[in-house]
């Protein structure tokens, strides 16, 4: 809403959080207090399956996520109160983050000399 000029920058709600990176979760997953503070709009529920078996996930109105610089837009996935923040797979791919198991950390893509890069094939 910025963007079309409906909403004065200084209005935007943001949340600067630690998140644990999560390549077996798909979105940016937020406890539901944290989506509440940031006035999400509840968008659909998906089967999901995790540890505890098949739930049914809610998942709420796009953000837009920066880390180190990189930035995108991801869907957000509810979690229980309590549960860390979790950057998942598609949001790591669409900033072209690779995961240094080795030395726990995220890295730029090694395919593309660390550059951030966007594949178009």
């Amino acid at each position: 809403m910025v963007e079309r000029g409906a909403l004065p920058s200084h209005e935007v709600r943001s949340l600067e959080t630690e998140a644990l990176v999560d390549t077996g979760a798909r979105y940016v997953s937020l406890p539901a207090s944290e989506i509440a503070r940031l006035g999400l709009r509840y968008v659909k529920s998906k089967k999901a399956r995790t540890a505890a078996g098949l739930v049914e996930q809610r998942l709420f109105s796009p953000v837009r996520v920066t880390v180190q610089e990189r930035d995108g837009i991801s869907e957000v996935a509810e979690l229980p109160e309590g549960s860390p923040a979790l950057l998942g797979q598609l949001p790591l791919e669409q900033m072209d983050f690779w995961v240094d198991m080795a030395n726990q950390k995220l890295a730029g893509n090694p395919e593309h000399g660390g550059q951030w890069m966007i594949d178009m094939f």
